[in-house]
């Protein structure tokens, strides 16, 4: 089975559950929690300084979601309509305390064991030994201080291809901007990605990772 054909079928559960949530099943709107609950928290933690109200925001978020539910037509994934709804709730949180939107390092720290798709940014080959322990450490932590260097738009872009895994298509739909503007803002974010870990592997030259 081809991703597309996953993602396809994925879509169009998601579509079913949603119209028998509205058709009264209750049960099916918590399968769509459970389903991306803690993809929205991973989200939102990127999002806020404040971990404890990662979970806060997460709830209100499908709230919002349930609420708004009959607004769902099906035109784009659950996942990026979901996706809006935390951003604008985690900024309406974070405004209504005169807080502004920043990265946690120890969010971006905290990579769940199945998160597969944060391999392409984090992960090192090598065999462990003492020195590729401390240079995938030290790789980790400049991926993560540029991470939270790069401007807001530039953040969650690449944030949702390289964490998240959603294409281009999904995220200039979750973002409600032109794909090119995606790709632009992708490929920025890895320049400056790259430009912090560079020297880093080029201070290893010669040396497998």
């Amino acid at each position: 089975m081809t991703d597309k054909t996953q993602a396809n079928r994925d879509d169009q559960s998601d579509l079913l559950l949603v119209q028998r949530t509205l058709a009264g099943e209750q049960k099916a709107f918590e399968l769509l929690v459970v389903k991306y609950q803690r993809r929205i928290e991973r989200l939102i933690g990127r999002m806020v300084r404040d971990t404890d109200l990662v979970e806060d925001i997460a709830q209100e978020t499908f709230i919002r979601a349930y609420r708004a539910l009959h607004q769902f037509r099906g035109d784009a994934q659950f996942y990026t309509w979901l996706y809006r709804i935390a951003v604008n709730t985690a900024k309406k949180t974070l405004s209504d305390m005169k807080r502004n939107p920043t990265v946690t390092e120890s969010a971006l720290r905290s990579r769940d064991d199945d998160d597969e798709n944060s391999a392409g940014l984090m992960e090192l080959t090598s065999a462990e030994t003492p020195e590729t322990v401390l240079a995938a450490k030290e790789v980790a932590e400049a991926v993560n201080a540029a991470m939270a260097d790069l401007p807001e738009d530039l953040r969650q872009a690449i944030t949702l291809r390289e964490i998240d895994g959603l294409s281009y298509d999904a995220i200039s739909e979750a973002m409600e901007c032109p794909i090119g503007t995606v790709r632009s803002r992708i490929f920025r974010a890895r320049e400056a990605i790259s430009a912090r870990v560079k020297p880093l592997l080029e201070n290893r030259t010669g040396k497998r990772w």
